[in-house]
């Protein structure tokens, strides 16, 4: 399962955003929106699957089943995650955009204030069978408190700590950790200081969002936010210092993660815990990407990503993200009835059983989620953890400027742990300060 890992390409200067002018989307430059094109639909979906072909296998048919049942053809993109964003800013600066489109929803608010997306208002929820379908903690993911959702909920997503089995069993551990001490032991037992062979976590060193999803989990932890209540970044508390160090040590103390996975940006930690080369990694909904590199389930395991101490919760112990991914409507497309007749197709309880399960991902619609399906132990962990200790990112406008000014300081960080230089509190502290400095809100 691909998921919103994709800012991590973005190379426009995402201070630009806020600034954007609601001329986007759709292929109509009045702004205005219409229902001039009735026919015809385009849709940019996010790389969900393993890969684009699978994408639009999984697609084609559903949207087939929409032609047949409204006459309205959709012409489907899949975007690759590493290109996403940086279209979407494109579209909505130059008014040639699709119609519908897939959003990571760390997104929601910074893409809202561009004015470009369609707010959900009450009519427009009414339209796709009300807000009250979905769960809260999905819809308060997609755009700023007190302002209407910039899109809907259409894939709902959380972290989980998936571990190789044979390779616990190999190193004498009886279970998968529950706290970051008892974690790094167990990733000692395995990597032996790095002389083993093998390694005891895995990471995206150089994926920007991953390191922003990690560091925002333990800056919970460590009772820290990275935004204040007004939405100023607050990056240099002794909190934010210390989540990001504590991630970093991982590689630089702990010598549980291999120096080459500072470069890993394109899912290569997930290869390396396919061929047993590595025992745990953080992820979400890694079950079909195992199963496409030749694991079985009974091959591994999942359980709630670790605390500090005690037990996953709110607060100190937040363990995830609130992952996933939205779909938003373009202002001025020139279908607008089509496209709300489109989105209340993929989140009709029908669909989302459909696509979740494809994708290995959790419905954000309530009865979808009550299919006996989405209890598989895995998945149960996921659900589990959206519903009682996973927090929404800060839904602040400058969000993506922040996953790119703190993601790349980690990714700084983390090449310095590579290369064997010291990873202090004091170098911690520099490169975010030197990340604060660069917001421009």
């Amino acid at each position: 399962m691909r998921r919103i890992r994709a800012a991590a390409a973005v190379v426009i200067a995402v201070s630009t955003l806020a600034g954007a002018t609601a001329c986007g989307g759709g292929s109509d430059t009045s702004g205005g929106g219409s229902n001039d094109s009735p026919k015809t639909l385009t849709y940019w979906a996010s790389n969900q699957g393993p890969n684009i072909a699978a994408d639009k296998k999984i697609l084609t048919p559903e949207l087939k089943k929409f032609e047949k049942q409204t006459g309205i053809k959709v012409k489907l993109e899949v975007v690759p995650w590493a290109d996403l964003l940086n279209r979407i800013l494109a579209a909505t600066s130059s008014g040639q955009g699709p119609d519908v489109l897939n959003i990571g929803n760390t997104w929601s608010a910074s893409l809202q204030a561009t004015g470009a997306l369609l707010p959900w208002d009450k009519a427009n929820f009414d339209a796709i069978g009300g807000r009250d379908r979905f769960v809260d903690a999905a819809v308060g993911s997609a755009g700023a408190a007190g302002k209407d959702p910039s899109a809907v909920p259409l894939y709902s997503l959380s972290y989980a700590l998936y571990y190789n089995k044979k390779m616990f069993a190999d190193a004498g551990i009886a279970k998968p950790p529950a706290t970051w001490d008892e974690l790094v032991a167990d990733g000692q037992k395995i990597s032996k200081n790095g002389t083993s062979g093998k390694w005891g976590l895995g990471a995206e060193g150089g994926n920007l969002s991953e390191n922003i999803h990690h560091a925002f989990v333990l800056g919970k932890q460590h009772g820290a936010d990275f935004f204040d209540g007004s939405g100023k970044p607050t990056f240099t508390s002794p909190g934010a210092v210390a989540a990001v160090k504590q991630y970093v040590d991982f590689m630089a103390k702990d010598k549980i993660i291999a120096p080459g996975n500072a470069e890993y940006a394109q899912n290569q930690s997930l290869s390396d815990f396919s061929k047993g080369k590595t025992a745990m990694v953080l992820w979400q909904a890694a079950a079909t990407t195992f199963a496409s590199q030749g694991m079985k389930p009974e091959d591994w395991g999942a359980a709630p990503v670790p605390v500090e101490s005690g037990t996953p919760g709110q607060g100190k112990g937040t363990n995830s993200m609130v992952a996933g991914i939205n779909m938003a409507v373009f202002k001025n497309t020139r279908n607008t009835k089509g496209a709300l007749n489109f989105v209340k197709f993929m989140t009709s309880d029908d669909e989302q059983k459909i696509l979740n399960k494809s994708y290995g991902a959790i419905p954000p619609v309530k009865a979808a989620q009550q299919d006996p399906a989405f209890s598989a132990p895995d998945l149960k962990v996921l659900k589990d953890t959206l519903s009682t200790s996973a927090a929404p990112l800060p839904q602040v406008a400058s969000e993506s400027q922040f996953e790119t000014t703190v993601g790349t300081a980690i990714k700084e960080l983390w090449a310095d742990a590579a290369a064997g230089r010291a990873v202090t509190t004091e170098s911690v502290k520099a490169k975010l300060t030197k990340a604060q400095q660069q917001m421009t809100q």
